[in-house]
């Protein structure tokens, strides 16, 4: 995905269709000059759904289509009849799509799995015909329910990606050149800081044709829960991932120190992210000899840990069988 095609934020406008009037007919004929009331009921008006599809990957189609409106209900008619239904408007998002209200920030809902379907704003009611409305005392009722009005709602709609595994690590440690390696994925690789600019996927193979997401998620620094490098942009696509693979340099200075770094940027954010499986990848590590891993493994977190060198391919299958172990937890 290039960084001018992934949007995962957008604000839209929504307008349900009001409903169909019921109606006042009475029965009226060349045989019948004194009918009862046979008014029929009006037709609900549109609703606005959203629908998650697994072939889409960003919500860029949102972005020129802000304005979203469903069509008016029928109304009722003679011989009680039923007007149409208005209507419904289908939006197709990703999987993985959070629905929050614009003016409250309350969480409406959100779609996971592939086909769902949700209203997000409800059509109004159609109105009852003076049929519903006729009685021993009142056997000619002229009056009849009117539709329900159309309704209003501006909504937020965010992308959190979806995957078995979510790479975590300060920008330039490896986590694309990884990711490029294990699949098929071809995120953009560069020396300097901030290469990578949105999320990107690759599905890794693993033994007997099994398979696991990878998500890249954009460097973290530290202070990104305040805004600083890139922000809580994407902080908030590591929420949906199953596993969290924090990937440090072996050149750094304390590996031990920017794992904590990297664990507190996310407790800042949401502490609920520390209660998700963490693995540790020591990046680079071709550059180091047995003796020096050895001393280097003395003071590493207590999580699970592998050695790895995405270039020269060290350690690769060792961090799949980790990752997949982790997983299956």
């Amino acid at each position: 995905m290039s960084g001018s095609n992934f949007v995962d934020y957008v604000k839209i406008f929504c307008r349900s269709g009001a409903g169909g009037n019921g109606s006042t007919h009475l029965h009226r004929d060349k045989l019948t000059m004194k009918g009862g009331p046979d008014g029929g009921d009006g037709g609900r008006g549109g609703h606005i759904v959203i629908r998650a599809n697994a072939q889409l990957w960003t919500l860029i189609h949102l972005k020129f289509s802000r304005h979203v409106f469903a069509g008016d209900g029928g109304s009722g008619s003679q011989s009680r009849s039923t007007g149409f239904d208005g209507e419904d408007k289908v939006i197709e998002v990703p999987l993985g799509t959070v629905a929050r209200d614009a003016e409250t920030g309350e969480v409406i809902f959100d779609v996971t799995e592939d086909g769902e379907e949700k209203v997000l704003v409800k059509g109004g009611r159609g109105g009852l015909g003076n049929w519903h409305f006729r009685s021993s005392t009142n056997q000619t009722p002229r009056y009849a329910q009117s539709g329900g009005e159309r309704v209003e709602r501006s909504v937020i709609l965010e992308l959190k990606v979806l995957a078995d595994v979510g790479l975590v690590g300060f920008p330039s440690v490896g986590k694309s050149t990884l990711l490029s390696v294990v699949s098929a994925a071809k995120p953009k690789i560069a020396e300097y800081h901030f290469t990578t600019l949105v999320p990107n996927l690759g599905i890794v193979a693993y033994r007997d044709d099994r398979s696991f997401i990878m998500a890249d998620i954009p460097g973290i620094i530290e202070g990104a829960h305040e805004g600083r490098g890139l922000g809580l942009r994407f902080l908030r696509h590591i929420e949906r991932n199953s596993v969290l693979l924090f990937m440090v340099a072996a050149d750094s200075n304390d590996i031990h120190n920017e794992y904590k770094i990297l664990l507190n940027e996310l407790k800042q954010f949401n502490p609920e992210l520390l209660d998700k499986q963490r693995l540790l990848a020591i990046t680079k590590s071709d550059m180091l000899d047995e003796e020096l891993m050895d001393e280097i493994k003395k003071d590493l977190p207590d999580v699970p840990s592998v050695f790895i060198s995405s270039v020269a391919q060290k350690g690769i299958m060792e961090l799949k069988d980790m990752i997949w172990k982790a997983i299956n937890e």
